[in-house]
């Protein structure tokens, strides 16, 4: 197992938490890659990631109304993370790094490629990014219950027990098969803050809503992997958030957005869903060979 460290700085009116992996292989010339979470997650999730790139300098934060950077407070936007990001190489010392961002992460970071130009020599984006513009009577909480069901319903929740809260992601459909490892607990456990019998997510609904709102409905946000100003991948899961038979993205969605005419290396991930692509053994190989295509 790769050591991490966990660091944080002041931001805001909290601290902004950062998980780092380090390990005998990364030296001071080791290749940094700065990686994005999704909407309700925390930056554990890339711990099975990190495991699979030794080579690689993984810092991953608890985005800003998340995990243990959910005292830091607002503004929630896409650009906020965006430039928490630079902040959080700054805090660390590191001038340039590749970008990855899974989910909403994949938002996050291209807008980052978008904004910050000097400070970043690639982005991976992971079935994310890629905008699906709502009609503005969209009700938003309705639309974000359906698509991310016990992700939103868990921020609403007050849990008896740790293994309350866990129970609807051990029988979740995108983690059968195997799928629910030690390392997927870990990560959903990171997200568990007050005592028993009241438990609650770290994630703040208000940020969740707000940056919904953003890479939903905000042009600059969803034309942003139309402009990446570096190299970029772009991988999308076969199945969807539920493990439903189509993922997020449709290989018609994907196509009819001709992310080729704007550069972006498109690679269909099969056998992986939403979270899987990331989690799962699969996933992980896609994600760590585009990774390695961009260093």
């Amino acid at each position: 197992m790769r050591q991490s460290v966990e660091i944080e700085f002041a931001s805001g009116a909290g601290s902004y938490a950062v998980i780092r992996w380090s390990g005998p292989e990364v030296t001071a010339q080791t290749p940094t890659v700065i990686a994005a979470h999704g909407i309700t997650a925390n930056g554990l999730a890339f711990a099975p990631l990190a495991e699979a790139l030794p080579e690689v300098d993984l810092v991953a934060p608890d985005l800003r109304g998340r995990g243990r950077s959910r005292e830091v407070g607002g503004p929630y936007s896409i650009a906020a993370h965006a430039d928490d990001l630079v902040r959080t190489l700054d805090e660390l010392g590191v001038e340039r790094a590749t970008l990855l961002g899974h989910s909403m992460g994949g938002w996050v970071v291209a807008t980052a490629a978008v904004r910050h130009p000097d400070r970043f020599g690639g982005v991976v984006i992971v079935d994310g990014g890629l905008g699906f513009p709502l009609p503005e009577d969209t009700d938003l909480d309705e639309f974000l219950g359906t698509l991310l069901g016990p992700a939103m319903a868990k921020l609403r929740t007050v849990y008896a027990s740790r293994e309350e809260f866990l129970k609807p992601w051990r029988t979740h459909p995108s983690f059968q098969d195997g799928g629910y490892t030690p390392e997927v607990e870990a990560y959903l456990l990171r997200d568990i803050i007050g005592t028993e019998p009241e438990l609650r997510s770290a994630g703040i609904l208000d940020a969740v809503r707000g940056d919904a709102a953003d890479q939903l409905q905000n042009p600059e946000v969803i034309g942003a992997i139309h402009r990446l100003p570096v190299p970029a991948v772009f991988l999308h899961a076969e199945r969807g958030l539920l493990n439903e038979p189509v993922g997020l993205y449709s290989p018609e969605t994907v196509a009819a957005a001709k992310l080729a005419d704007a550069g972006v290396d498109v690679r269909f991930v099969p056998g992986t869903n939403h979270y899987s692509i990331l989690l799962g053994d699969r996933g992980i190989a896609a994600v760590a060979e585009a990774v390695r295509a961009l260093l």
